[in-house]
């Protein structure tokens, strides 16, 4: 078994231990071997890889970020040549073309083992809904894989591939990843291409990430997440979410939302773990804000029992009933009656739920959940088919319906050997926060990867600061609360945080037009200022400062307490005509000498 994190791939690859090809093959003799977990339903012959490894010829290992790093496909994602069957041998077919999101792996030098097993058209958060086999636990094989991207769940638990593609549309990129000691990242909405997917339900469906640990997935996340122009579904990138920001060093303090009562299905091992994952980010400088979540929990029943059913349905219209299986049958027929005025009663209740989710959600800076209550044995399944699944979609059902990002990180075993994950999430475009977040406190672990002997290596983060989505704004002027510009803050939804004074290194002028003040920083003379700080969100600020003018602008400003923000600032010679009037101490004393 090979060390797999894409780190020490590519360093092993560099030191000539090995080459991409002489490890495909052993990888794929190993999935043989492995072959009673189900976790393949098509791996590439040799002669089929050789077309992927040959690419590699003429490149670079450090021009491709993942040069010769094996991937695994959920089977309802296309790879040319090969055939998709969404785990419905009737359905199958076989694409012409890469699925966008497989083109750009490939393109950045990953190379794929082959098609992953999966709940049959990605119906479940079992992996035993499928003709090829029920999928089994990484761990312990009496247990649930968690679907319905179990396959490829399993493979790189099992350290068959480095990183696998899986789907997401009720929790199929979490649940696999919690019970089989993996990151899985299920991305906003958009931001990874769905075309060449099959669909489940094509408003909400995802294409996700399972990694041994959140570096590698932040850095498949980059890759794959090009903007695709031809998918009606996707959006582009935000610049705060890219790659060069991610870091495992989290802000000094910060806030998560936990719901205020929580359903562990009677496993007090499970609330044992989420409780001490409480206490570990409490110790890396977090505070809990409890959430009542019962609008998150709501949102979620709309998923299988609001009209939102009726999207598998119209996926799966022309596929004959008879080869499905009958649980997927039941589940999918439960659409028949839905009418249009049922689709729109929802919306109008989802839309409120969102409403105050939002609201929640705005209050910390990550939410917190467990990813599913508890696990299950295959056998508790077949008793319990569509009840245990439900339960273990408690926590996730919601999250697109919503749309908020979504990471799981293991959090550690419970008496039977199975792993088990809890998730943070956010709004859309907080894929590198969330990875951050979860990239510290999977750090603070002491776990292997995925079921493989290797240890959870330290974090190599990447230089730049974690990007905040929002950016203190000082003002000293007309920009005051109460004064006749404030509302060119307020309008951009900008909030005040404090009252306070600048260090005691500026001059204060009054401008000609007697309207408003000019700082300018003194080292010799100075004194202090008073002032506010203004929290502003980061994608207005751009049209803030475009709207102040000369010889106005925005520099960095000391505070008394010897910290630096964004703040109002003045060219040297506004000095020539102005009044100097650091004497009054602030601009609202300067105008109250006047009266």
């Amino acid at each position: 078994m090979f060390n797999l994190n894409i780190s020490a791939l590519k360093q092993a690859y560099k030191r000539h231990d090995i080459t991409p090809k002489e490890l495909i093959l052993q990888l794929r003799e190993q999935a043989i071997t492995q072959q009673d977990y189900n976790a393949w339903i098509h791996l590439l012959s040799e002669d089929e890889l050789h077309t992927y490894l040959s690419f590699l010829d003429d490149k670079s290992i450090d021009d491709l970020p993942l040069y010769g790093v094996p991937f695994a496909i959920k089977d309802n994602i296309d790879l040319a040549g090969t055939p998709t069957t969404a785990a419905c041998p009737d359905f199958a077919y076989t694409p012409n073309t890469h699925a966008f999101v497989v083109q750009q792996l490939l393109n950045a030098g990953a190379i794929p083992l082959g098609k992953t097993n999966l709940d049959q058209f990605a119906t479940g958060l079992v992996g035993m809904r499928s003709p090829y086999g029920e999928g089994k636990n990484a761990f312990n094989t009496d247990y649930v894989s968690g679907g319905s991207s179990a396959g490829s769940a399993v493979a790189t638990a099992l350290g068959q591939v480095s990183f696998a593609l899986g789907t997401d549309t009720a929790g199929s990129g979490r649940v696999p990843a919690a019970l089989n000691n993996l990151i899985g990242h299920k991305p906003t909405k958009g931001l990874f291409s769905n075309t060449g997917l099959v669909p489940a339900c094509l408003s909400l469906d995802c294409i996700t990430v399972f990694a041994l640990n959140t570096q590698d997935a932040a850095l498949v996340t980059s890759v794959a997440a090009q903007y695709d122009h031809t998918d009606c579904y996707a959006r582009k990138n935000k610049p705060h979410n890219l790659l060069r920001y991610f870091e495992t060093k989290l802000p000094e303090h910060f806030t998560f939302g936990v719901p205020e009562t929580l359903e562990f299905h009677g496993n007090s091992e499970t609330q044992v773990l989420f409780e001490k994952t409480i206490e570990r980010l409490e110790g890396l400088g977090g505070k809990k804000i409890s959430i009542d979540f019962s609008p998150f929990i709501e949102a979620a029943k709309l998923l299988y029992e609001g009209p939102w059913v009726a999207e598998r349905w119209l996926a799966t219209e022309n596929v004959d009933r008879d080869a499905m299986l009958p649980v997927i049958r039941t589940i999918i027929d439960g659409a028949e009656g839905k009418t249009a005025a049922d689709a729109f009663r929802a919306q109008y209740k989802l839309q409120a739920y969102k409403k105050k989710c939002d609201d929640m959600v705005n209050s910390v800076d990550v939410m917190l959940t467990p990813t599913c209550p508890t696990q299950f044995t295959r056998e508790e399944l077949r008793e319990h088919p569509i009840q245990y699944n439900s339960i273990l979609g408690t926590y996730t059902n919601f999250m697109n319906l919503l749309d908020y990002t979504a990471t799981n990180v293991p959090v550690g075993f419970t008496s039977n050997n199975v792993s088990w994950g809890v998730t943070l999430f956010s709004h859309a475009f907080s894929d590198i926060k969330l990875l951050s977040y979860s990239g510290a406190l999977h750090q603070t672990l002491n776990l292997p990867q995925g079921a493989t002997a290797y240890p959870l290596e330290t974090s190599n983060a990447l230089s730049a600061p974690l990007a905040d989505e929002r950016v203190n704004v000082v003002v000293c002027g007309a920009h005051l609360s109460g004064f006749p510009l404030n509302w060119q803050l307020t309008e951009r939804g900008a909030t005040l945080v404090k009252k306070t004074k600048s260090a005691d290194k500026y001059q204060l002028y009054a401008l000609p037009d007697g309207k408003r003040p000019a700082m300018l920083r003194d080292d010799t003379k100075g004194v202090a200022i008073e002032v506010e700080v203004w929290s502003m969100p980061t994608e207005h600020f751009g049209s803030f400062v475009a709207c102040i003018p000369a010889p106005l602008g925005i520099g960095k400003v000391e505070l008394a307490d010897g910290s630096w923000h964004c703040g109002f600032m003045s060219e040297g010679n506004v000095v020539e005509d102005a009044i100097n009037i650091s004497a009054f101490g602030g601009w609202q004393a300067y105008l109250a000498s006047l009266n």
